[in-house]
């Protein structure tokens, strides 16, 4: 089915759930309904015949979806109509219904019910709008749908949320329902399998059950905590981030966590990033000047915790004067940074308030920029393939033309940069998308998303091209002709933070780390107290190779210890009893295996550096 009619199908399916609810509980007041990946959703302020307020629950869904079901087998019409957006008004606020009515006022003041400053309007010249009626449910929507219910084809309720009315945090929290709704059975069963498989991989479910991270109310939502097993991923990752930099060309950089409100000002966050951005410190009074009342020391200073690493290293360039020689400077930092995400929308290692950036800034010549561009590109993929991510889709975020606004510098600045980049894109072959109003405010950007083994996408590597900062800052060095020149500056990040990486390895692949990654890459259990020193032994000779090694002396049964071990996902498991008391031989059961097999120690060995060193 052509994606426009399986949307019609969708939107069709919000519609009869809201029938549905209206039939079940007849005081509900309803928001919006639109179509989404896979199906639609529709919120709601759920009242019953009394009108006091109803909480949902599963069995209330299941009744919900009889419901609909038995309304679609009527085979109900989908009546379009034509009114004033006065006449609407008062139909809604006759049908009590509050939500519909504030759209409608929306729709006649500003001629937009979009609340977002970053989205055009959309002008009623005729000051009409379109309602459905589908049964006794009367609904504001512009439409189109397919004929009757009987055209909605398989669908599924699927999940309860709440949601803030408009997103708004101050506004009422209403029910959310999800819905699916597909052409075919088939392709039903094969998203909800999909769907099984992804909540199996949940790096927040996996992140705990493997004690890898945690997320604690107490230190703040949105800022993750590493625990033991976690921490060593993280390192044994930024280790290779730094050799592969260091082997690079990169020299290594640092930068405080906060910085002056005025390097903010001149960069062009204050005004361009704010939303995104946490308020001013005074850092001429203390915390007990604050709570006594007292004024601070001197004139008041505002600092401000960093969002983004750049404005740092453009400081550190402005130390010192440069030659064309000089160039490219290549610097890279892993640099925590802070961004404001509302509380709704934190998700474990995915959506969080602080991070930390695998971040670098190239400086360079005009004549360089599209080596430096293409010599990035090709550590991007190097990186994807080290870490075994074969496919991914490239984004070209380009500046939005009608709304430029939102934008630092000027066309020609824009034009330049924007051609370059696409050049390089084409000639490094890359199947990139353009995607206007994606580019960050100082210039245009390659965004890389990796898909994972379900195939979702996971934004991850980006590389920007930035003519703006340098200008804003009076960035220059001297070039061949001894006159000074203002440089390019490349802003790229290869994991895009650590935290969203990590979170993505941990589901693509369900924990289960390759060996070079796993926090231990081989657990001994030893049978009994007597082969205790022999697993000691073993441990130590193991170490000596550069593996990490875990030695089980808990008093649990073999059995048990064996069943932790496949739980906690170890590469390599080793039982060490009687007969392999002289370690001549070890008994070794790998991953997933329900079998073991004898290998001489010194292979054993020998196998598990290999595989180490090929990252495999």
């Amino acid at each position: 089915m052509a994606k426009e009619n399986i949307e019609l199908v969708r939107h069709g399916a919000a519609h009869l759930l809201a029938v549905a609810v209206q039939k079940l509980y007849p005081k509900t007041r309803f928001g919006v309904g639109p179509v989404v990946d896979n199906g639609f959703y529709y919120d709601m302020e759920v009242r019953g015949y009394d009108g006091k307020e109803v909480a949902l629950g599963e069995a209330e869904m299941k009744k919900i979806e009889k419901q609909m079901k038995k309304m679609k087998a009527q085979g109900l019409k989908f009546v379009r109509k034509e009114m004033s957006i006065a006449s609407a008004i008062t139909m809604f606020k006759k049908l009590d219904q509050k939500y519909k009515v504030e759209l409608l006022e929306d729709l006649k003041k500003k001629g937009t019910t979009r609340i977002q400053e970053n989205k055009k309007t959309i002008k009623q010249e005729n000051k009409k709008v379109t309602i459905y009626e589908l049964g006794d449910f009367v609904d504001l929507c512009r439409g189109p749908h397919v004929a009757s219910t009987k055209d909605i084809k398989i669908f599924k309720l699927q999940k309860l949320a709440g949601a803030y009315w408009r997103g708004n945090e101050k506004n009422k929290m209403l029910t959310r329902i999800y819905g699916l709704a597909f052409e075919t059975e088939k392709e039903m069963e094969d998203y909800l399998h999909m769907q099984e498989e992804a909540e199996r991989r949940d790096h927040r479910k996996l992140g705990k059950e493997l004690e890898l991270f945690l997320i604690d109310p107490v230190v703040g939502l949105g800022l993750p905590l590493w625990q033991p097993k976690g921490a060593l991923v993280w390192q044994i990752i930024e280790n290779y981030w730094h050799k592969e930099h260091l082997e690079n060309g990169y020299d290594l950089v640092r930068s405080p966590h906060i910085g002056n409100r005025a390097l903010w000002e001149k960069s062009g966050h204050w005004n361009f990033y704010s939303d995104s951005m946490y308020p001013p410190m005074e850092v001429t009074k203390t915390l007990e000047d604050v709570k006594k009342g007292r004024k601070g020391e001197g004139k008041a200073e505002e600092y401000l915790i960093k969002p983004m690493n750049c404005p740092f290293h453009v400081q550190i360039y402005k130390s010192r004067p440069w030659s064309y020689r000089d160039l490219p400077l290549r610097w890279a930092e892993c640099g925590t940074v802070y961004r404001y995400e509302k509380s709704g929308e934190i998700s474990g290692l995915t959506r969080v308030r602080g991070f930390t950036q695998d971040d670098a800034h190239i400086v360079c010549a005009e004549s360089q920029v599209e080596a430096e561009l293409k010599r990035v590109i090709k550590f991007i993929k190097k990186i994807f393939s080290t870490f075994g991510f074969k496919e991914y889709k490239i984004y070209l975020s380009l500046r939005d033309p009608k709304d430029k606004k939102k934008y630092a510098g000027n066309d020609k600045g824009w034009n330049f940069t924007e051609k370059v980049l696409e050049k390089v894109a084409k000639a490094e072959k890359l199947d990139y998308v353009k995607e206007e109003g994606e580019a960050a405010f100082y210039g245009p950007k390659l965004d890389f998303k990796i898909k994972d083994v379900l195939g979702r996408e996971w934004q991850c590597s980006t590389l920007q091209f930035d003519f703006n900062l340098p200008e804003r800052f009076g960035m220059v060095f001297k070039n061949s002709a001894g006159k000074e020149e203002q440089p390019y500056m490349l802003h790229r990040a290869l994991f895009g933070s650590f935290e969203r990486f990590i979170g993505l390895l941990i589901e693509h692949y369900a924990g289960a780390f390759p060996l070079w990654l796993s926090p231990v890459q081989v657990q001994i259990v030893p049978v009994g107290e007597a082969h205790k020193k022999i697993c000691q032994d073993l441990s130590e000779k193991i170490k000596q190779v550069g593996a990490r090694v875990f030695v089980d002396e808990s008093d649990e049964t073999v059995g048990y210890k064996i069943r932790k071990a496949e739980k906690d996902k170890v590469p390599y498991m080793v039982v060490i009893g009687d007969k392999e008391k002289d370690l001549k031989k070890v008994s070794v059961r790998e991953r997933g295996s329900k079998g073991t097999y004898e290998i001489p120690v010194d292979k054993f060995l020998e196998k598990i550096v290999e595989e180490i060193g090929q990252k495999k």
